[in-house]
């Protein structure tokens, strides 16, 4: 199941006097900062743009929601319990083994990692997700693993950080106020040199560099745990980045086109293929042909904000797309 549609409207039609920002609306449900954010990412707290170029906020009602429940604050604080591999196979009551080769072998999605002092990725897993895997794929905690997925681990698959990838690209996704927020979302696991491949245009390209969001916070760290860090973050092997090419070209579509209307309608350039140059009988506008795209190594202005709705590729239709995944030497 794909990801809830995310509402278009300008970031001021969301503000209200009674948002509240991100470190109020953690002292008020009780939380530290670390699993607020976390409870954002998995959408136990919904958020809504903030002030252009600021921080998303609360809606006071929302908080109003999430503290009528009759199992608050312990059952929001259970929903985020994150644990590591050797809680986790507790709680699953398997060998820490086992654990392991379910976790490389994609049966898991991460929710979030960290570097430890030696050097080693520590990946954490919500509690809740591993008590629906226990209940929903039982057969795998006991007994042979099935034959498939034994000859991916002897080939060395190692899924976590791709899967990691997966979810953390479409939550940034989700939270996106604009079709260029959508596309630079896709861009964020693609290398630079990768991205120049895939969008030639260089004021394209600047423009999702410049909204590109990030992965995965780095503060003060050594540069060879910078350098684990920043592996993680970046799409790895022909399939996944085809994947997310795949994506940044249909949410490029969607913006330019988004654009071109936005341009056409203010009468700030030419009509362009698909798209109407003035009302048509009875003074309606004709919605835009689909199917139309700019040709991407040709330079064009970068309007603002769409004014008018504009069709947009659900990430749910795209996953129905996806290419099965290949095995992949350990990271």
């Amino acid at each position: 199941m794909g990801p809830k549609p995310v509402d278009r409207r300008a970031p001021g039609q969301f503000r209200s006097a009674a948002d509240v920002a991100p470190r109020t609306a953690a002292k008020e449900l009780g939380l530290r900062l670390r699993e607020f954010d976390l409870a954002v990412r998995i959408e136990q707290v919904r958020t809504v743009p903030g002030a252009p170029g600021g921080p998303r906020r609360v809606p006071r009602q929302e908080l109003e929601r999430i503290k009528a429940a009759p199992d608050f604050p312990r059952g929001l604080r259970e929903r985020l319990r994150v644990m590591g591999a050797s809680e986790a196979s507790e709680l699953l009551d398997i060998s820490p083994s086992r654990f392991a080769r379910l976790a490389r072998a994609g049966c898991f999605h991460p929710v979030g990692f960290y570097v430890n002092r030696y050097r080693t990725v520590v990946w954490l897993y919500l509690a809740d997700e591993l008590r629906d895997f226990a209940d929903n794929s039982s057969a795998l905690l006991t007994g042979r693993l099935p034959a498939g997925m034994r000859t991916r681990l002897e080939a060395g698959t190692d899924e976590r950080a791709r899967r990691w990838r997966e979810r953390r690209v479409k939550q940034l996704a989700r939270h996106t106020d604009s079709h260029w927020e959508s596309a630079a979302a896709a861009a964020s696991v693609l290398d630079d040199e990768t991205l120049a491949r895939a969008v030639p245009d260089p004021a394209e390209r600047s423009r999702l560099m410049a909204l590109r969001p990030c992965l995965h916070e780095v503060r003060s760290v050594s540069q060879a745990t910078r350098a684990i860090l920043e592996e993680l973050c970046r799409a790895e092997g022909e399939e996944e980045i085809r994947w997310y090419r795949f994506l940044l070209d249909a949410e490029l579509e969607t913006a330019r086109t988004a654009d071109a209307v936005a341009a056409t309608l203010a009468g700030r350039g030419p009509a362009v293929p698909g798209v109407a140059s003035g009302p048509g009988e009875g003074g309606a506008w004709p919605a835009p042909e689909t199917g139309t795209r700019a040709d991407p190594g040709t330079a064009r202005r970068v309007a603002g904000p769409p004014t008018v709705p504009v069709p947009r590729r659900r990430w749910s239709l795209l996953r129905r797309r996806r290419p099965k995944t290949t095995p992949r030497p350990a990271g």
